[in-house]
């Protein structure tokens, strides 16, 4: 039977991995605000790059990024925690140093900037909760992950703002910002790194481990590669529907993506610990119904057209945050309660590969479904998100650890 937790603020910064490692999260995300929201931007005005050639190089930078996912798995199932952490740190300074380097007009050094920042992106949350799942166990590490998560956001967004406010300064500024952002991302690696947290998989006790492969969890994972669309709603879908379909101001996508990062950072954590009186599966495929409702709430907003279009869209984001939000503390959360401890890594690991993947797919998706009318792109969602969340609901869990203890760590 599922148990609660409660919000103990103390307890959930040591949970989280102590205090250093949360200002270290703080740190990374401030710096990755300053300029992933500007990095398009950066290729086109700094280096004098066209469009779309400096949007194929960020998409294949995100792509092949995933590549290292394998490796990084099976690093992290060698016991390395905070070590990987730092590293997918650290490939972005390389990243960042690269672009400054890279001169005007030179497509194939920001491609290998964006590839290093790739990289970097896609190792963090794997390496993030595995090192979370060492620190907390039960329940408290759910609330640890969702804390994680409200805590990133807030410096995504705070960095954001921060960005925004310096564009004015064209393209100096741009470049000024790519620095503070590599010295962002080294101060926040030396800090992770400083916490030195192994694990010692082979040391759990025997009831905690199996002689097994990592579960293959296919359903799961094939139903993420869905539900992590909903993360591409207020940034491209609604952007998209309101300027192009509804005629509305683009202050209506400014808001509704304001609104959504205001909602993920109060509600994370709360949320997470209400939900925390039911299994994580049931709490998965309960997102995906609330998700799958707001995808046809879009829909009928959509249908009211010009007048009162853009306000019934901005009111049913909200339903369709908190199913992000209920989706966010679950998954996850799911992934680390049913993996054994000596093959974490690689779940983790696969788990994060179709996450980059959906990431990766959901704009082209979107954007042509969207082409062919709201009812087949907000249909569409919907019907492939119930049917994620059912195969989620049905899916046995085979050959995993029910409230397991967390495995042995050493922290210096």
């Amino acid at each position: 039977m599922a148990t609660t937790t409660k919000l103990r603020p103390r307890a959930l910064v040591r949970a989280s991995g102590g205090p250093r490692y949360a200002v270290a999260l703080a740190v990374d995300a401030l710096g990755t605000g300053l300029l992933r929201p500007f990095l398009l931007l950066y290729g086109v005005t700094v280096l004098r790059l066209s469009a779309s050639a400096t949007g194929i190089a960020m998409t294949v930078g995100v792509v092949v990024g995933l590549v290292c996912m394998p490796a990084v798995g099976r690093w992290l199932d060698r016991g390395a925690r905070s070590t990987v952490v730092a590293a997918s740190m650290l490939v972005r300074v390389l990243g960042v140093a690269l672009l400054l380097a890279t001169p005007a007009g030179n497509a194939w050094l920001f491609a290998a900037a964006a590839l290093f920042l790739g990289i970097g992106n896609q190792a963090w949350p794997a390496a993030h909760a595995a090192l979370v799942a060492t620190v907390a166990h039960g329940r408290e590490r759910d609330a640890a992950l969702a804390a994680g998560r409200a805590l990133r956001n807030a410096g995504l967004g705070v960095g954001a703002l921060l960005a925004t406010a310096c564009l004015a300064g064209g393209t100096a500024a741009l470049q000024a910002l790519a620095a503070v952002t590599g010295l962002a991302y080294l101060a926040a690696a030396a800090l992770a790194w400083s916490v030195r947290l192994h694990a010692h998989p082979a040391a759990a006790p025997a009831e905690d481990r199996t002689d097994g492969p990592a579960p293959r969890l296919r359903a799961l994972l094939a139903a993420n590669v869905v539900y992590v669309f909903c993360l591409n709603i207020p940034e491209i879908a609604l952007p998209l529907i309101l300027v192009t379909q509804l005629h509305a101001s683009p202050v209506w996508s400014a808001a509704i993506f304001v609104a959504n990062t205001v909602l993920v950072v109060t509600l994370q954590v709360p949320v997470t610990v209400l939900m925390s009186r039911f299994s994580r599966r049931t709490v998965l495929a309960l997102a995906g119904v609330v998700l799958a409702a707001s995808y046809l709430g879009f829909l009928a907003a959509t249908s009211l057209g010009h007048g009162w279009g853009a306000p019934a869209v901005a009111t049913v984001s909200v339903v369709c945050t908190i199913g992000e939000i209920i989706y966010a503390g679950s998954a996850t959360a799911l992934v680390t309660a049913l993996a054994p401890a000596h093959v974490l890594g690689r779940a983790l690991a696969r788990f994060q590969l179709s996450t980059g993947f959906g990431l990766a797919v959901s704009p082209a998706v979107i954007t042509t479904l969207a082409a062919r009318g709201p009812a087949a792109l907000w249909g569409s969602l919907a019907a492939a998100t119930l049917l994620s969340a059912t195969a989620v609901a049905t899916e046995k869990d085979r050959n995993t650890r029910h409230n397991a203890c967390p495995a042995p760590a050493r922290a210096a």
